[in-house]
């Protein structure tokens, strides 16, 4: 198996410029964006980008630019409110049954739209100090009411294969922990990464483990990312996907159709599309609910239902999340004769994804 080679990582805006990944009048700007925001594009993420296209989808995703520079109102460094539901440093709990378990603050590669974009990167710790992890662990085996842990942070596979093992044993030891999710991109961003090893490390016995893999562009399952994904699934670790909609990388149907086709191609169930948080710096990269919402419609009526991804949007603040797919039922109230009476009877319309309304139950003859 080919070795991981993160060690070719471009991390500095000199080092894009000379790959011709942004212009050299850029520099300048960059160097700002760097020294807020961390830069991290791997090899296998390099060969993908076509530098001979301006408006390419895995350069938006990946290469900074001057303006995550602006910060538009409402933007704000943690958007989605994990430090109030912060009990202790590396747990965010925020629904009764599961917690995220922020393990390390660092990533193969950095999204530039990242939700925490302001936790990770220059200046920040790499992982949680041993006490620190102890006591998130104390956390967990406290609570009976956690039946499922979430690794998060940062990506936790950026852990060797020893110190995974040894994470997803203290956790399987718990009782009541009947779930270990890990979010990750690594399987994208370096496959080479998701060794045998790896493997081995995240199969555990006492618990069931799940894997969410992060793309957001079909390209992205290259044949070496679909090999890494298949070398999970094979050993019986279940994957789901998770998306961010992006202004100019997935934004269109063909594009999303495409990406969560690919992920059922890999035997990846579709999960999550995410509406793009507000970040700092992102503006440029969302859309609106309501192009997400139309989207979806779509999309409903173009690809399998195995390809439906939910829709949704974690509620600023720290609220949770919550579907935002289109409505396609509105109740009515009917007038209708029956044995001389007038009655109201109760129907719907129902709107289909081209848009037509139709009425449930439909009108039949007197």
């Amino acid at each position: 198996m080919t070795k991981t080679n993160l060690a070719r990582t471009l991390r500095e805006p000199a080092e894009l410029v000379a790959e011709h990944l942004a212009p050299a009048s850029a520099l300048p700007a960059l160097e700002r964006v760097a020294a807020r925001y961390a830069v991290a594009i791997t090899p296998a993420l390099v060969e993908l980008i076509d530098t001979s296209d301006p408006a390419d989808p895995i350069a938006r995703q990946f290469v900074p630019t001057a303006a995550e520079l602006e910060v538009q109102p409402g933007e704000n460094a943690d958007p989605i409110g994990d430090h109030p539901h912060s009990p202790v440093p590396g747990i965010v709990h925020r629904y009764p049954d599961r917690v995220l378990f922020k393990l390390v603050h660092v990533c193969a590669v950095y999204c530039r739209f990242c939700f925490r974009r302001e936790m990770v990167g220059p200046g920040k710790e790499n992982a949680l100090s041993d006490n620190a992890y102890r006591a998130a662990i104390d956390y967990i085996r406290s609570h009976s009411e956690i039946w499922e842990v979430i690794l998060t942070g940062g990506d936790p596979l950026m852990l060797s294969p020893r110190r995974m093992s040894e994470i997803m044993a203290d956790l399987a030891a718990i009782d009541h922990v009947k779930i270990i999710r890990l979010h990750t991109r690594v399987p994208v961003a370096d496959p080479a990464r998701i060794s045998d090893e790896m493997v081995a490390a995240l199969k555990v016995t006492g618990a069931t483990v799940w894997v969410a893999l992060h793309a957001n562009h079909a390209r992205e399952l290259t044949e070496a990312a679909r090999a890494a994904c298949a070398r999970l699934v094979d050993a019986g670790i279940p994957l789901v996907s998770q998306s961010v909609l992006l202004r100019g990388v997935n934004d269109n149907v063909t594009a999303l159709s495409d990406l969560m086709r690919a992920f059922v191609e890999c035997r990846i169930k579709p999960y999550y599309l995410h509406h793009g948080d507000l970040a700092p710096g992102t503006a440029h990269l969302r859309t609106t609910l309501a192009q997400g919402q139309d989207l979806m419609r779509q999309l409903r009526g173009r690809v399998s239902g195995l390809c439906q991804p939910d829709y949704v949007i974690d509620i600023p603040g720290g609220a949770g999340k919550s579907p935002v797919g289109p409505n396609y039922v509105l109740a009515v109230q009917n007038t209708a004769a029956e044995a001389g009476d007038t009655v109201m009877e109760t129907r719907y319309r129902i709107v289909d994804y081209c848009g037509d309304v139709h009425l449930y139950p439909p009108e039949t003859e007197r």
